[in-house]
């Protein structure tokens, strides 16, 4: 959940409503986007819904390129039996072997799920977990570890390592305040701090864990509130940074995994970002409580052998000027489409968008609420 749909859910709904038993707030839907042939190797492709704090309406949604169907909800579908479905705000999905791994921020826990069909298999208890990322027979799981709430004297956040054999947590390694995304390099785990919970605060490094001691070795010092961090091709990292929302701007860094060093500063706002071969895209949803105007929106494109902006803009025939607040963004890594996802007002359908690779829209359709996480799924 980003820091602005965090204040807002705070203010209107810290005393969380829960779902009766019986009650499906999302039902199961099916709609034909657009017929497509097979791909070689990616059949389609999950998005999970972060639902709006408090609602308890995570969901997940399946679009399969063999049929050209969107099918909404399709967890509720497949287990009619877990009473409380996927729980309280989905904030990160995963495929990794044959299991989908559905991150629940606020009902604390991992879902995990078969790949094939989101059939239910497990749930790993993680307090505030955040994100989830894989090396070898293990996964890392990020986690705020105290209540989700603003605090100035919030504990330090810590990784926990999970057998992916037993899903049981195996070990734990203590790391900054209020850890978010973390990116994998040979044997390192890098974690990008935030210190959200302490605003103004903030942590500002990242943290780096040697995965066979599962050890924190160092931490980086990058700038205030990171969240987002991914690795490119070329052994860099880039980690994103939020700023405080009044006088120092969002950012995006670049970090070298060989010294561990930052060795640039690309002066571009970066709220998401995906990296596909050479290419990271980003849009950035800015907001100054300084200057108290809209909401600043961009879209971008880098090349990461470079570090140029390749263009401002990657949406090329003015769709850009139907999304109202894009929160998802993701790249088919075979046929390069690009997906973009608006949230909207946080408490209705979203949409997801299917742009060609240079840009313009093949199709659109509606989502459940804060579409934001995409997962591939490859025969």
């Amino acid at each position: 959940m980003t820091k602005k749909a965090l204040l807002c859910a705070l203010a209107a709904c810290l005393l969380a409503a829960c779902r009766g038993d019986d009650e499906r707030l999302v039902p199961p839907t099916e709609t034909e986007v657009q017929p497509s042939a097979s791909p070689d190797s990616v059949v389609g492709f999950y998005l999970l819904n972060e639902g709006n704090m408090g609602s308890n309406k995570s969901t997940l949604d399946f679009y399969d390129y063999t049929t050209g169907q969107y099918r909404k909800n399709i967890y509720a579908q497949t287990n009619p039996n877990v009473v409380m479905e996927l729980g309280d705000v989905g904030n990160d999905l995963q495929i990794y072997g044959s299991k989908l791994y559905a991150v629940i921020n606020c009902s604390h826990f991992i879902e995990v799920m078969d790949k094939r069909n989101a059939r239910h298999i497990g749930q790993i208890n993680i307090p505030n977990c955040r994100y989830i990322v894989f090396s070898g027979r293990y996964a890392y799981v990020s986690s705020y570890a105290g209540p989700v709430q603003i605090d100035p004297n919030a504990r330090l956040g810590y990784v926990a390592k999970v057998d992916t054999a037993t899903l049981q947590v195996v070990a734990e390694c203590t790391v900054g305040y209020q850890p978010d995304e973390m990116a994998v390099v040979g044997n390192k785990l890098y974690v990008a701090n935030s210190g959200g919970y302490r605003v103004p605060n903030y942590d500002r490094t990242v943290s780096v864990i040697d995965l066979g001691t599962f050890t924190e070795t160092k931490k980086i010092d990058v700038a205030i509130n990171l969240h987002r961090i991914k690795a490119d091709g070329h052994g860099n990292l880039y980690v994103s940074s939020r700023g405080d929302y009044y006088n120092v701007p969002s950012n995006l860094f670049v970090i070298d995994s060989r010294t561990d060093r930052v060795t640039d500063t690309l002066g571009i706002p970066a709220t998401e970002f995906c990296i596909d071969g050479d290419n990271l895209y980003l849009y950035s949803t800015e907001y100054s409580y300084v200057s108290k105007k809209e909401w600043s929106i961009s879209y971008a494109l880098i090349d990461t052998r470079t570090r140029k902006v390749i263009t401002r803009n990657f949406i090329t025939d003015g769709t850009e000027r139907e999304i109202r607040m894009p929160y998802g963004i993701a790249v088919n890594p075979e046929t390069k489409e690009i997906f973009v996802t608006d949230a909207k007002n946080y408490v209705t359908a979203g949409t997801l968008y299917c742009f060609t690779p240079d840009g313009r829209k093949k199709w659109s359709v509606t989502t459940g609420d804060i579409p934001a996480h995409f997962a591939f799924l490859k025969k």
